[in-house]
């Protein structure tokens, strides 16, 4: 061992024992002088307890390899998306607005896709500069539209959020637009469309725009671009519409009333919906405070401003039937198509239309011939259905703006056909019989009811009942199956709301009166149809009992010819067995010969008749429906007012075989004149009676005879009615048509109540020498 020299001067005591430093040769090769303990190895300076310095670094190698590697792959995403968003926003083009074309006229055409029904977008314009739009006007755009217009960078982060968040769970869809944003899309996109695509195409192109052009270029350009509404495309146009000033003489106010236009211009219309309208104004002007752009003083001293009437057709829709016709069309694009009011008045759309030229020209003419010399206050609707498609061939709404095809009247006696359905899915076939006794009561009903004339049938098979329009077999038929039962029956075949979403009983039950109730008075008639209604109905008997949809629109196409729609109606829905169909189709074949509006050469055609009363004499509306395989035609004719009495110009009573039957005859006559014929059934399906039936008559012998020949087969008289005695004929006019005598309905919807016990829908008068009808 050695010792090193310390040169004199030392530690002193504190220099270690001899030999303290000393290693021996197994020491040197690694060899241990003594043993250790297993898995544990000398305490290294700073490194902490033995035996886990090395594992604890070994764990955090590998998490933070893992973190790096991790790291890395979304560094590298994001470098690639990066690079994809750079590309993209770098061969994103954005058009000058000065290139774009602000708005191209939509063409709506009848069926055969080339003549014109109407030109929507005939541009009511006038591009002025902002310096030429009030201050107080641009910022209640703002206030209504985009608040950080200023300062946002041409989109709505939370916007995106909000409706990125709803598409992918399937909530309602939404823009959460800005200005900018409005301008790409209806501007240069001219997509609604609530796809991801097309949003992410739309937020490029705005934050693109943002940087190449100034706020105030593109508010400019937004003002001049928007709808408005009553035809008028930019602000000045809008001004001079609704207040006949120019834009730079807009009011805040005024500003206000047309801010609020911009997010839905019929909805929001002032003449339409006063209250909506007058209540977003409101937070507008709110908003208008919060920003500091009117002063509290200002908001509590303003008042609505007045806006012009309504003027004259609106972008080209035209008068009258084909206004009718396009305003349908342009609901059904909005409503089933999901298209929006800018891009069907202004999107260069061309939409083809199921009407059928021909067939609205006749439907007008066939009216206007019908009524020649009769009262100007009588109006008519018209509606032809194809039972195979759904497709609305003639719509005939009438001649002015307002559409009777959709006035809620009361249908009379063309609703026993649905009776008669609901009798047959209980088993009760047209061969039953059934009291046709007039009058008689029943239980659910203090009044009598009666058939017209007082026509009585004690035991007419139903057939016989529907064909003579029986009153007193209807009701009491409507009370042994359940009023409700007959109630789905219609709803299902016409497809029926359960609640009014429309006109004037919107929000009440269907098929139900006031307070909610059906009674079964539906049977003859009580509660409110509408002429749509009685054509799609009974379009289902002529398909088999399948129900579809009506439907106007067949194609939509833009304008450089690429097709956007194509639609050729439902499968639809088999909501009546063909059986019940087919016997119901069997058991109106009559009708049309008996009512003398039989049609040309023989054509087997399934119809019913229907008059509504309004009291002991008068009749306040008139209805001929009826169907072939290939069409199903409902007309309907009354006043505005239902309390009026209608009468025709010799100032007879107005019955559902006159007036509306020789419209109904000669329109059918001459849209099937040269078709094929297509038969009808020859006999029921259905067989047997599971309700209350009454006995066919005893036939009533003949006298024995008194040679020892063999008595002869004793032939069945018909029974002649006893009940009442017999009324004297009254001799109809020309055109008059046969008998139908319903009755009308008792204080149900109708404001004029009815006269409980009274006869309502009646029908002409008997031909001489024919069998009075009910």
């Amino acid at each position: 061992a050695r010792t090193r020299s310390t040169g004199g001067g030392g530690r002193g005591s504190g220099r270690p024992p001899a030999g303290g430093r000393a290693r021996t040769t197994a020491s040197r090769t690694g060899t241990p002088t003594s043993p250790r303990p297993a898995g544990s190895r000398p305490g290294a300076k700073g490194r902490g307890p033995a035996g886990k310095g090395k594992g604890a670094r070994s764990k955090k190698q590998r998490r933070n390899r893992r973190l790096k590697i991790a790291g890395g792959l979304l560094a590298g995403m994001l470098v690639l998306l990066g690079v994809f968003v750079g590309v993209v926003y770098a061969s994103t083009e954005v058009p000058s607005p000065d290139s774009i074309t602000n708005a191209q006229t939509t063409v709506v055409y009848y069926s055969d896709g080339t003549t014109e029904m109407a030109r929507l977008g005939d541009e009511n314009r006038t591009n002025v500069p902002l310096d030429q739009v009030a201050e107080g006007a641009r910022n209640a755009v703002l206030a209504a539209e985009n608040r950080s217009f200023y300062t946002d960078p041409g989109i709505s982060f939370t916007g995106i959020v909000r409706a990125t968040w709803n598409n992918l769970t399937g909530g309602s869809t939404q823009g959460g637009s800005t200005i900018t944003q409005q301008y790409v899309k209806n501007a240069i996109l001219r997509n609604d469309d609530q796809t991801f695509s097309r949003k992410f195409q739309e937020l490029f192109l705005a934050i693109k725009l943002d940087n190449n052009y100034t706020k105030n270029q593109i508010l400019e350009n937004y003002l001049n671009t928007i709808y408005y509404g009553r035809g008028a495309y930019g602000i000045e146009a809008a001004a001079n519409t609704f207040f006949g000033v120019p834009a730079a003489q807009l009011t805040p106010q005024q500003g206000a009333v047309l801010a609020v236009l911009i997010r839905s211009p019929s909805r929001y219309d002032p003449e339409v919906s006063p209250e909506e309208a007058q209540d977003r104004w409101g937070r507008v002007l709110d908003a208008m405070v919060e920003e500091g752009w009117m002063t509290a003083e200002e908001r509590a001293a303003s008042v609505y401003p007045p806006a012009l009437p309504k003027s004259g057709s609106s972008l080209g829709i035209p008068e009258g039937h084909q206004g009718i016709i396009v305003n349908r069309v342009i609901d059904e694009l909005q409503g089933k198509h999901g298209y929006s009011e800018q891009q069907i008045r202004a999107g260069g759309l061309r939409i083809v239309t199921t009407v059928d030229k021909g067939y609205q020209d006749t439907a007008k003419a066939t009216v206007e011939d019908v009524m020649t010399g009769e009262d100007p206050a009588l109006k008519q609707a018209l509606v032809a259905i194809d039972p195979r498609t759904g497709a609305i061939r003639a719509y005939y709404g009438g001649a002015t703006d307002f559409d009777y095809a959709r006035a809620q009247r009361q249908p009379g006696s063309s609703v026993k056909p649905y009776v008669l359905a609901t009798a047959l899915e209980q088993g009760i076939s047209v061969t039953a019989r059934r009291d046709g006794s007039s009058p008689q009561t029943f239980p659910d009903r203090d009044a009598p009811v009666r058939n017209s004339g007082g026509v009585s049938c004690p035991a007419c098979t139903l057939k016989e009942a529907i064909t003579r329009s029986l009153n007193t077999t209807f009701y009491g038929l409507s009370y042994e199956l359940g009023p409700e039962n007959v109630r789905q029956t219609i709803l299902e075949a016409a497809d029926l709301p359960e609640v009014w979403d429309t006109g004037q009983f919107e929000g009440n039950k269907t098929l139900a009166n006031a307070e909610g109730g059906t009674a079964s008075s539906i049977g003859i008639g009580e509660y409110e149809m509408r002429t749509i209604d009685q054509a799609h109905g009974f379009a289902t008997f002529a398909a088999g009992g399948v129900e579809r949809d009506p439907y106007f629109v067949a194609k939509v196409s833009n304008s450089e010819g690429t097709t956007l729609l194509e639609y050729g109606g439902e499968a639809g829905e088999q909501v009546l067995d063909p059986d019940v169909a087919n016997d119901v189709t069997y058991a109106l074949k009559d009708v049309a010969a008996f009512s003398k509006r039989a049609l040309d050469g023989g054509r087997e055609v399934a119809s019913k008749t229907g008059t509504q009363g309004l009291n002991a004499e008068d009749n306040s509306d008139a209805w001929m429906v009826g169907y072939t395989p290939s069409i199903s035609t409902a007309v309907w004719m009354g006043n505005d007012d239902p309390n009026q009495p209608i009468v025709n110009a010799r100032g007879q009573i107005i019955y559902g075989s006159g007036l509306p039957g020789a419209i109904w005859q000669d329109f059918m006559n001459a849209v099937l004149a040269g078709t094929p014929k297509e038969d009808l059934p020859d006999e029921p399906v259905i067989e047997g009676d599971t309700g209350e039936g009454v006995p066919e008559p005893t036939p009533t012998p003949t006298a024995a005879p008194t040679s020892e020949a063999p008595a002869p087969v004793p032939t069945p008289t018909p029974v002649t009615p006893t009940t009442v005695p017999p009324v004297t004929p009254v001799f109809p006019p020309d055109g008059q048509g046969n008998p139908n005598q319903d009755q009308g309905r008792e204080n149900g919807n109708n404001p004029a109540g009815g006269m409980p016990g009274m006869p309502g829908e009646t029908e002409d008068p008997p031909w001489p020498g024919e069998p009075q009808d009910g």
